[in-house]
């Protein structure tokens, strides 16, 4: 797991997929308790929906194309689950229970 918080980059290995998700969504919590992000005034203005405000991501399966999903956590403290490294598609967790279990399913499926 790929934690990026501001300027801070934590890694964090795990056997089993199930744990990895279950730690992500406990980190993801604390983050969200810290509070809502402040607006950004500059160029342009971003409100703290608009902010990432920390990004966890879970990588792993295959050697050469590893399947990659995660959660936003952004600034107004929502969370935005998405599948893909580089290019990133948010997934809708509309059926799910939680935008975790739509990260656990997505990596699941892939790894198949």
């Amino acid at each position: 797991m790929t934690v990026r918080h501001g300027s801070d980059v934590e890694h964090s290995q795990f056997d089993d997929l199930s744990e990895a998700v279950a730690s992500m969504r406990e980190r993801a919590l604390a983050i969200r308790a810290e509070g809502p992000a402040r607006p950004v005034r500059s160029l342009r203005d971003f409100e703290p929906r608009d902010q990432v405000h920390a990004r966890l991501q879970l990588s792993g399966g295959r050697l050469f194309r590893k399947s990659v999903a995660g959660v936003d956590v952004r600034g107004d403290g929502t969370f935005v689950p998405f599948r893909g490294g580089v290019v990133r598609e948010e997934l809708d967790p509309t059926d799910h229970d939680t935008p975790f279990d739509v990260v656990r399913e997505t990596l699941e499926g892939e790894d198949r």
